[in-house]
């Protein structure tokens, strides 16, 4: 591998191959569209991350310090 060459990623938007260096100030996406549409997708809650719904169990929550 060229060390010089830069490394192309797949936008996680669009799927068009993009630098993922310091050059491409959106990376891991190929635009600032691109990335806002993921920034408005996560808003919108779109996309969400997995959790375990709370049990019944324990009706208070800890107690933070």
């Amino acid at each position: 591998m060229n060390p010089t060459a830069e490394r192309l990623v797949a936008c996680p938007g669009c799927r068009q191959n993009t630098p993922y260096s310091t050059s491409n100030p959106w990376r891991p996406f190929c635009s600032q569209r691109c990335r806002n549409a993921d920034l408005g997708d996560w808003a919108n809650e779109r996309f969400r991350v997995p959790a375990e719904a709370p049990t019944d169990d324990n009706p208070h929550p800890p107690e933070s310090h």
